[in-house]
């Protein structure tokens, strides 16, 4: 008979952890012992490792055949229940609350949580809510007193801070704008962010992978899933949420579409699918089954982690031994850059990666070999 290990995750050590807990066995801990990254928290009794996708894969291989993997905890858990002991429903009858990665004034927390709800309500993207809550909470960190004393003065100098520190311009950028949105929406107070020194946005040249790379990154790849979710970010020149989001009958098999539905700026589009990338669909489907999501993570029915398709991103680029410090995105990039390579227009390939303004299409024609390559620079007429 099969051993029982509960799966919950929990913030420990200033990351949410995942906690292995079962009763004394030891041979199982033994077992546990062996999993790389593993670790004994002594304030909670219990194993852990950081928690993601990969890390419930890696359990499920080396845990197979000593002890049964219960799921049950992870399912359609809230962000705010990580904070909670497991096992407790009342947060006032906790004897000792969970660390918090801050240490943060009653209220501020319980104040960040309906913030990252209306940021959802209001069909924000996971990107933006996650960048604005992070810039927000860490605002208030800093200012260390009730919200109802915090003032603009406050966001002001904390801006100067984190120029003085060197901070990026983006980070910048969030903790303004995600400030002034918290305040307004949340408190009924108007943040004039006008009086804030705001740094100009850093303008960088999309990074590309030739065709050639783009090929031999996919050629490592065995994993049926994996090779087919970078194909289609590729293929198709999605954006990684925009690939998390898809659900099976966002596929067009017969008119040959995908359709990416409430993108960036809360808008459909329609982009071509080729036979050979429907293919490589079907066989993935085939195989997997999924039932919510296109892609779903190891827990069926749950949405693929995007930290994990980064990962198969970072250890495809490893085994194809291109030493380049890629991202997931670069296939995007590669996308509209290829297709401005074989001369396709650039108001099309606008519609086709869902740009709001040409403007932002445009920066494409300056990485583009093609239009570099036309170049002929005037020393070539000298006689030397």
């Amino acid at each position: 008979m099969y051993k029982k290990i509960k799966l919950y995750k929990a913030w420990h050590s200033n990351k949410i952890q995942l906690f292995l807990e079962f009763a004394y066995d030891k041979s199982l801990i033994e077992e546990v012992r062996k999993i790389r990254g593993t670790r004994w928290s002594q304030s909670r009794k219990a194993w852990y490792i950081e928690y993601s996708e990969a890390t419930l894969q890696k359990l499920d291989e080396k845990l197979k055949g000593h002890a049964k993997l219960d799921y049950s905890s992870l399912k359609n858990k809230k962000a705010s229940d990580i904070t909670k002991q497991p096992g407790t429903s009342n947060p006032a009858k906790q004897k000792k609350a969970i660390p918090l990665p801050y240490e943060l004034i009653p209220g501020v927390l319980e104040s960040i949580n309906k913030f990252e709800e209306y940021l959802q309500h209001k069909r924000y993207s996971e990107s933006t809510i996650k960048s604005y809550t992070n810039a927000v909470k860490q605002f208030l960190v800093w200012a260390n007193k009730p919200i109802e004393e915090i003032t603009n003065q406050d966001l002001i100098t904390y801006n100067a801070h984190l120029k003085e520190a060197g901070i990026s311009s983006t980070f910048q950028n969030h903790v303004a704008s995600g400030s002034k949105l918290f305040f307004d929406r949340l408190h009924n107070r108007k943040f004039d962010t006008e009086k804030i020194e705001r740094p100009l946005r850093e303008k960088k040249l999309p990074s590309v992978l030739s065709k050639e790379e783009v090929n031999l990154v996919f050629n490592v790849i065995k994993n049926k899933k994996h090779k087919a979710m970078l194909i289609l970010i590729y293929a198709c020149g999605l954006r990684r949420g925009e690939l998390l989001n898809l659900k099976p009958n966002d596929v067009d098999g017969k008119r040959n579409f995908l359709i990416i539905r409430q993108s960036k700026g809360n808008k459909d589009r329609y982009v071509p699918l080729s036979d050979k990338t429907l293919d490589i669909l079907r066989s993935y489907y085939k195989e997997e089954r999924p039932q919510n999501w296109l892609f779903e993570g190891y827990i069926r029915g749950k949405q693929y982690s995007a930290t994990s398709l980064a990962n198969v991103f970072k250890k495809a680029l490893e085994r194809s031994k291109i030493k380049r410090n890629a991202t997931l995105h670069w296939l995007r990039h590669s996308y509209a850059t290829h297709l401005l390579e074989q001369g396709t227009d650039l108001r099309l390939i606008q519609e086709l990666l869902g740009h709001k303004s040409s403007r932002t299409t445009e920066i494409y024609t300056h990485v583009s070999k093609k239009s570099i390559q036309q170049v002929k620079s005037p020393f070539d007429d000298m006689e030397v």
